[in-house]
């Protein structure tokens, strides 16, 4: 059974960090693209950031460029999203997922997902 485990998330100050961690199981995805995205109250899902399969590219929403670093680490199974100078907008449940078809962060990649996590609320306080 394929597992997408978030972790990491919490309430935090405006201007303060979080690291999300994203533990996988059940299927290897070192030969995958994978992401995090994020949904606000009232708001639609929306793409964060994502990272082809050996780390080599990275993509990352405009509003989240320069504050957030999306990393991975294949021989642990694990993405992580680490999230500095947060802002109160940023308040949302943090979802991780994985492609099953693409390597590379393609507009597919960016626009969504095969495998999805349950999530992990970072909630940030201003």
């Amino acid at each position: 059974q394929v597992q997408l485990v978030e972790s990491g998330g919490g309430l935090v100050q405006a201007g303060g960090s979080l690291r999300l961690s994203c533990a996988t199981s059940g299927r290897t995805f070192s030969r995958s693209a994978m992401g995090w995205f994020r949904q606000a109250p009232g708001k639609e899902r929306e793409f964060v950031a994502a990272i082809s399969w050996n780390g080599g590219s990275t993509y990352y929403a405009d509003s989240v460029k320069g504050r957030f670093t999306i990393s991975r680490d294949n021989a642990k199974n694990t993405v992580y999203l680490q999230m500095n100078s947060l802002k109160p907008e940023d308040t949302a449940v943090y979802y991780c997922g994985a492609s099953g078809r693409y390597m590379a962060v393609t507009a597919d990649v960016r626009s969504d997902m095969d495998y999805w996590g349950k999530g992990t609320l970072v909630t940030v306080s201003s």
